[in-house]
């Protein structure tokens, strides 16, 4: 398993210290930046994370921000992302089991750093329940299609100026 490692500064000794943790649990990663506690936005180092999992180059992402919100809100963008914020294992587990999440986001400034390690791990050990829960998510991935979709048509109507 490889994922995408993202963070904003304030996220940034956070993700840092979480790479110990990876390399501990044998998973690769991507680190997509930032390199620093200089500040930047957000946005730019989730979407560089969505991408590769939307893409295929990686399988899951692992965004942390001061809150955790912001970045998933961002990945949320990217199509075929379904970005969860985990507050605690609970959270973590049941964004994997019943809702496929595919990015987890983390606050390292709402979160206690020995909650983070438990949360990573809850996260990589959860599998995705199937069942009942696929229908739930084809039924989100048609809403983004329908979005789509509706973007298109937005775009190719003659302009009324």
């Amino acid at each position: 398993m490889r994922i995408a490692l993202a963070s904003d500064h304030a996220g940034f000794k956070t993700k840092e210290e979480l790479k110990l943790l990876l390399d501990e649990l044998g998973i690769g990663y991507e680190d997509v930046g930032t390199r620093s506690e200089e500040p930047v936005d957000y946005p730019d180092f989730a979407q560089r994370a969505a991408l590769l999992v939307a893409r295929g180059e990686c399988t899951q992402a692992l965004l942390v921000c001061g809150s955790g919100t912001g970045m998933a809100i961002a990945a949320n963008k990217v199509p075929g992302i379904r970005a969860a914020v985990a507050w605690n294992e609970e959270t973590a587990r049941l964004a994997r089991a019943h809702n496929d999440a595919n990015v987890l986001a983390i606050g390292a400034r709402t979160t206690a750093a020995d909650e983070i390690a438990r949360i990573v791990r809850a996260w990589f050990a959860a599998r995705f329940e199937g069942g009942r829960h696929v229908r739930r998510i084809q039924k989100i991935h048609r809403i983004e299609m329908q979005r789509a979709v509706s973007r298109i048509a937005e775009t190719a109507r003659p302009s009324e100026r």
